[in-house]
C-alpha cells in the first residue's frame, strides 16, 4: 500500500488517542495493585504516584505497529520486525520487574545486553549493518555500547515530570523527518523507520498530558528503557541509511548529534559522581534537570527548556543532512560538544543535595 500524508496523520493520531485513552485505565490498575512510586530523598515528587506509564506507551506502540503491518503500511511482520519487537518486549519486561521488585544494576545491564543482541542478531543478515565499523568483531561491541548506553541514559534522565516523554517524542519526530528526507535505495526501510517513529511519538505525546508536571503517572524503568531501546535502534538505522546515501561513514555522527542531550546528561552525572567519590549507578538529584530546576525554580519551565534544546538539536541535524555538507556535519557536532561542555561546567557549579544512597562508606 502506498503511504501518503493522510496515512501519516492517521497513524500519529490513532497512536496518540490510543495511549491517551488507555492511560487512565492503566493508572487505576496501578493504584489497585499498589504499583506506585513512593517519594524519598533522591526523588522530586512528594506523594505516591502510579507507575506503569511505560506500559501504556509500550502497549499503544506495539498494537499500532502490528496494525500498520496488518494493513501493510510498509511495515512487514518479517524477521527484522519480529526481532525488533522481541527486543522491545524483553527490555519492557525487565523494566516492569525492576519497577516492581527492584533489580541489581548488573542484572539490569545483562538484560539490556540480551535485548540488544536480539535486535542485532535479527538484523545480522544485513551486511551494511554488521560491518558498519569494518569487522563484525568491532561492530557488535560498538553497537552494544551504543544501545545499552542509551537505555541507561534515558533511564537516568527519567527523573522529573514530563522530561523524557516530551523530549523523546520530539526526537521521534526528528527520525520521521529524516526518513522522509532520505532518498536512499532502501525504500522498504525508510518508510518503516518513519512510520515506527511517528507511532512512537504519537504514543509519547498521548502519555505526556498525564506525565507533565504535576505528573499523574510515571513511565517507570519499563518506559524509560523502552524509549532508550527504540531511539538507539532507530539511531543505528539512521547511521546506516545516512552513510549509505552520502557514501561517507562520518555521517554516523548524525544520530550522535540527534541524541546528544541524553549523552550529555549521563556524561555529566557519571563524571561528577566519579570525581566526587560517589556511587555512579545510584539515583540522586544531581542530573542536569535537577540543576536546571534549582536555577529556574520550576519543573514546568525546566521541561520546556529541555524540549527547546532538543528541538534545536533536531532542526540542526535535519539542516545538516539536507545540505549534505560533511564539514558542516563535523562542525555542528563539535560546536554542540563544546556548548555542552561549557553548559555542564556551569551546571556543575549549581548546589546539589547528595542523598545517603550515593555516599560511599
Amino acid at each position: 500500500m502506498e503511504v501518503n500524508i493522510y496515512h501519516y496523520f492517521m497513524l500519529f493520531g490513532m497512536s496518540f488517542v490510543l495511549v491517551y485513552a488507555l492511560t487512565p485505565f492503566i493508572r487505576m490498575f496501578a493504584y489497585k495493585i499498589n504499583f506506585v512510586d513512593q517519594p524519598n530523598a533522591r526523588k522530586v515528587h512528594k506523594k505516591a504516584t502510579p507507575l506503569l506509564g511505560g506500559a501504556a506507551v509500550f502497549i499503544g506502540f506495539f498494537l499500532m505497529v502490528i496494525f500498520a503491518s496488518v494493513i501493510n503500511y510498509y511495515v512487514k511482520l518479517d524477521r527484522n520486525l519480529i526481532g525488533f519487537l522481541a527486543g522491545a518486549m524483553i527490555i519492557f519486561i525487565i523494566g516492569i520487574v525492576d519497577d516492581r521488585y527492584g533489580m541489581s544494576p548488573k542484572i539490569k545491564m545483562l538484560g539490556q545486553v540480551v535485548c540488544s543482541l536480539v535486535f542485532i542478531y535479527t538484523n545480522y543478515q544485513k551486511p551494511e549493518l554488521i560491518t558498519m565499523f569494518g569487522s563484525e568483531y568491532v561492530t557488535i561491541p560498538i553497537l552494544l555500547i551504543w544501545m545499552t548506553g542509551l537505555m541507561n541514559a534515558f533511564n537516568f534522565l527519567d527523573n522529573m515530570d514530563g522530561i523524557i516523554s516530551g523530549m523523546a517524542g520530539i526526537i521521534g519526530i526528528g527520525f520521521f523527518a529524516f526518513a522522509l528526507m532520505n532518498p536512499g535505495p532502501t525504500k522498504d526501510v525508510i518508510p518503516f523507520m518513519g512510520i515506527a517513529s511517528l507511532i512512537f511519538s504519537g504514543a509519547l505525546f498521548g502519555f505526556l498530558p498525564y506525565n507533565f508536571n504535576p505528573a499523574k503517572m510515571f513511565l517507570g524503568d519499563a518506559g524509560s528503557m523502552f524509549i532508550g531501546y527504540f531511539l538507539a535502534s532507530m539511531g543505528i538505522q539512521m547511521a546506516q541509511l545516512a552513510s549509505n546515501a552520502l557514501q561517507n561513514k562520518f555521517y554516523f555522527l548524525l544520530p550522535v548529534l540527534m541524541l546528544s542531550y541524553s549523552i550529555f546528561d549521563i556524561s555529566l552525572v557519571s563524571f561528577t559522581r566519579k570525581r566526587d567519590g560517589r556511587h555512579v549507578m545510584q539515583g540522586g538529584k544531581d542530573h542536569s534537570t535537577h540543576r536546571m530546576h534549582t536555577v529556574l525554580g520550576s519543573a514546568k519551565i525546566t521541561a520546556v527548556f529541555i524540549y527547546i534544546i532538543n528541538l534545536l538539536i533536531i532542526i540542526t541535524a535535519m539542516i545538516v543532512f539536507k545540505i549534505r555538507s560533511l564539514p558542516l556535519m563535523i562542525a555542528s557536532t563539535v560546536i554542540f560538544a563544546i556548548a555542552f561542555i561549557i553548559f555542564g561546567n556551569k551546571l556543575d557549579q549549581v548546589p546539589i543535595v547528595v542523598p545517603e544512597n550515593q555516599k560511599k562508606k
